[in-house]
């Protein structure tokens, strides 16, 4: 996925500006992917340049309010329905519990109790992120909490998941 798709996306949702995109990948979306302020607003840039969005609104203090153009939605649904390649498997949490046989036990154990407790904390901040969203009867709404779910089934995996490397630690390596 790329930033490019994820602007496209927001912008067939609904216009808006940058800081309005940008807002909205700090609530809703960065659940699936992030962005910083100086990447959208380059990317809003590349987008305007090809011809995939347009400035419908300039305001005061050069705000710009940005719409996806039907060139745009034809690139969003192209993607959309591309297959998804694979992806190199690269998971530095994975990586540094292949190698923690360098340290303690005790250590190992504890690196694997704060793999534990992020997934609960990121369980908790999904569930305040679904009791805060006004969900409607939308296609956004209804595939946004397709995601959602999967982000609070993938939180609790993590969890299930650290509480039983914790106790083969603990009862195979001391």
């Amino acid at each position: 996925m790329s930033l490019r798709h994820a602007v496209l996306g927001m912008l067939a949702d609904a216009p808006g500006s940058g800081y309005d995109l940008l807002k909205r990948f700090e609530s809703r979306e960065n659940n699936a992917w992030s962005a910083t302020q100086s990447q959208l607003y380059g990317e809003l840039g590349k987008l305007a340049q090809t011809g995939l969005i347009e400035m419908t609104v300039a305001g005061p203090r050069g705000r710009k309010e940005y719409a996806i153009t039907e060139a745009g939605r034809h690139e969003l649904r192209a993607w959309l329905l591309d297959p998804v390649p694979p992806q190199p498997a690269r998971n530095e949490a994975l990586l540094r519990m292949y190698f923690l046989g360098e340290v303690e036990p005790a250590q190992a154990r504890e690196y694997v109790r704060r793999q534990g407790a992020e997934a609960e904390e990121q369980a908790e901040r999904l569930d305040a992120l679904d009791a805060a969203i006004p969900w409607d009867d939308s296609d956004r709404s209804f595939y946004g909490r397709l995601v959602l779910e999967w982000g609070k089934r993938y939180a609790a995996m993590q969890r299930e998941w650290a509480d039983w490397a914790e106790h083969r630690i603990r009862t195979n390596r001391g």
